[in-house]
């Protein structure tokens, strides 16, 4: 017996933004009640209740709840590949750590700075400590904080430092493959990691170069007395705790290699995680020891380590407080919020594709668009306007991702396209408000107002500018062939 499927009317302009409207309300209030910790459950139910709004709406309208039902089913299996992906992510952050890949890169890093070039450098450092991570907020916490004390040294005002750290951390988390944002944008666009990666370097590459020379000859025009004494602190402190060898590089540089190869995400994560854990066994015994808490067998003491360190909470204590928090994961557990947020709003957009509420609204959008250009324009604005209202950069990413998903298309741009465009102005531009999540907990960390440091922040400034300008000089905007085409003769 074939399935009837249950005509329903096309919903109104103004129905179509009662949900989106009831989601903005809902997580203003969650930041003013819960501040920067609205990603453990609060923005999830949000999601949840403006998907149950936008359902009643689709009842009202006609729809169908297997109509429904069936159309979130299917939104949540886009999502699945990034799920897979964000749980290895959260495994190879902790047997890096085991490993000691994390500690070296700081390590190491904290070797290249000089008075005139503390700022280009503290630039340099964020960002390679952002990648190995793939978290902004722990890099700025942790190795930004001593990179703040260090400049406060040298007499260089906070806000310029902040905005140096602040750079250089959201370049790295943008541009990693284990930073949960950098994986949620494909998602969205219905890309993969890799190529959305690729992809992206043809506007960061410009900003961070712009970024750079900002803070380049700003320290060459300043003035500046070195204080090595927190640097040596920071670096004994971590020769103290792991053994530091330029060996652990074997383990990335393995990585990227095997991704260069085009090995897919999945395994290519896996196999980096493997090799996390080996080197851990290899280099780090005294860590070994103490993530297990077995002294007298080491490879049942390896076997639980490196298990611990793939699935759950890892707390490596130094002798300087400063950088302790650095030296923390949760492994898989830690990505199951972000998991669960990512279900939320699948399910959010499932409904609002199901009714055609999504349609609606983006075919307003594209009555007043004429060009690729203005397209891209028009979804970064979007990006920023929910990083100010929804006060939070995953909701700046999912809400715009789903809503000009099909627009895209239809404008025949391929979705890595889309995927760029939600980084370049959802990710970095939430640490420029005050009263997002993002802003307020820096400005939190920092000590430094977000009013202060924003002039600084020249990366995250330029970064949606530049996705801007890119797209109106048409420079590199990927697009599908045409089907079918043929061509003419006259």
């Amino acid at each position: 017996m074939q399935k009837i499927v249950k005509e329903q009317n096309t919903p109104t302009l103004f129905q179509s933004f009662i949900p989106i409207i009831f989601l903005v309300v809902l997580l203003s209030l969650n930041v003013i009640i819960w501040g920067d910790a609205t990603l453990d459950g609060s923005n999830q139910i949000a999601l949840l209740l403006a998907a149950a709004v936008g359902t009643i709406i689709s009842f009202k309208l006609g729809a169908d709840w297997e109509q429904i039902r069936d159309n979130i089913v299917k939104t949540i299996g886009k999502a699945m590949p990034a799920i897979l992906i964000l749980l290895l992510i959260g495994a190879l952050s902790g047997t890096w750590l085991l490993s000691g890949v994390i500690p070296a890169f700081i390590y190491y890093g904290l070797n290249v700075l000089h008075p005139s070039i503390f700022l280009f450098a503290t630039v340099v450092i964020a960002s390679l400590v952002s990648l190995a991570t793939g978290s902004s907020w722990s890099t700025i916490a942790t190795i930004g904080v001593a990179l703040l004390g260090i400049g406060h040294a040298m007499g260089i005002n906070d806000a310029i430092t902040a905005g140096a750290i602040i750079s250089g951390a959201y370049f790295g988390d943008k541009m990693s493959p284990l930073s949960d944002t950098t994986n949620l944008a494909p998602a969205m666009a219905g890309t993969d990691l890799y190529t959305h990666i690729r992809y992206m370097m043809i506007t960061t590459v410009p900003s961070m170069g712009l970024t750079l020379l900002f803070f380049l000859i700003l320290g060459f025009t300043k003035d500046f007395n070195t204080n090595a004494t927190e640097i040596t602190d920071v670096q004994n402190a971590i020769a103290q705790t792991f053994n530091i060898t330029p060996w652990l590089f074997i383990v990335p540089v393995f990585l990227i290699l095997i991704i260069i190869k085009k090995t897919k995400p999945i395994p290519a994560m896996l196999l980096g995680t493997l090799a996390g854990g080996l080197f851990g066994i290899i280099f780090q015994n005294d860590i070994i020891v103490q993530i297990s808490g077995i002294t007298d067998n080491y490879w049942e003491a390896s076997y639980k380590a490196v298990m611990q360190a793939m699935y759950g909470n890892v707390e490596i204590i130094t002798t300087n407080e400063n950088i302790n928090d650095l030296f923390g994961t949760s492994g898989m557990s830690g990505m199951l919020n972000t998991i669960w947020l990512i279900l939320s709003a699948m399910v959010f957009g499932g409904v609002m594709e199901a009714n055609g509420m999504l349609k609606k609204i983006t075919h307003s959008v594209m009555k007043k668009v004429n060009s690729s250009g203005s397209l891209i324009a028009s979804t970064a604005a979007s990006c920023i306007f929910f990083n100010a209202t929804a006060s939070d950069q995953y909701i700046s990413i999912v809400v715009p991702g789903r809503m000009y998903n099909e627009a895209f298309k239809e404008k025949g741009l391929k979705p890595e396209v889309l995927s760029r465009t939600l980084e370049d102005a959802g990710t970095v531009t939430s640490v420029l408000i005050p009263w997002n999540t993002g802003g307020a907990t820096q400005a939190k960390v920092l000590g430094v107002a977000t009013i202060d440091y924003v002039p600084y922040a020249i990366f995250n400034l330029i970064s949606p500018l530049m996705t801007v300008f890119v797209a109106y000089i048409n420079y590199k905007i990927r697009r599908f062939e045409p089907l079918n085409s043929e061509k003419t003769t006259s």
